[in-house]
């Protein structure tokens, strides 16, 4: 993945953004030291070049019902192309399913589900191993959730 170069200026604009892409243009540029057209024009770079992928809205779980946070362990012993492909569409094709990543080490793919109840996870899992070949699957609940954001930390841009 090719590295794009970003500046301070970028920086500070991708920071307002994370913590609030409703942020109008103006109040951006004022904050950055810029007037509205330039600073629009860097907003829009940042999003053709692949900085900014969308910009969305974050929803309360609980709000809508869905705050139990399951995390989905999950080892198989069955490492092929096909069988991969196979559990991709299976997870993919569950909402309740948030965030999929194949992982290192003694877990092949971490899950964080998100749902109402143990009962509807309970729907989930069945649907998780529906005529998928697993070798285990462990689920652990969240009890509280002590940080959660979506900001990345962009102390590491060069």
């Amino acid at each position: 993945m090719a590295k794009v170069k970003l500046d301070s200026i970028d920086c500070k604009l991708i920071e307002i953004l994370q913590i609030d892409a409703e942020t109008p243009i103006a109040d951006m540029a004022a904050r950055v030291g810029l007037s509205a057209t330039p600073c629009w024009r860097r907003v829009q770079r940042l999003k053709e070049m692949g900085v900014i992928t969308r910009q969305v809205a974050l929803v309360d779980a609980a709000k809508v019902n869905v705050g139990v946070t399951v995390f989905v362990s999950v080892r198989t012993s069955t490492h092929t192309e096909e069988w991969f492909e196979h559990f991709r569409a299976t997870v993919q094709a569950i909402p309740e399913v948030v965030e999929f990543y194949r992982m290192s080490g003694d877990v092949d793919y971490l899950l964080r589900v998100v749902v109402p109840d143990i009962a509807a996870y309970g729907k989930v899992y069945k649907r998780l191993i529906a005529g998928t070949q697993l070798f285990d699957v462990s689920s652990s609940f969240a009890m509280e959730e002590l940080k959660f954001t979506t900001a990345l930390p962009l102390s590491y841009v060069e």
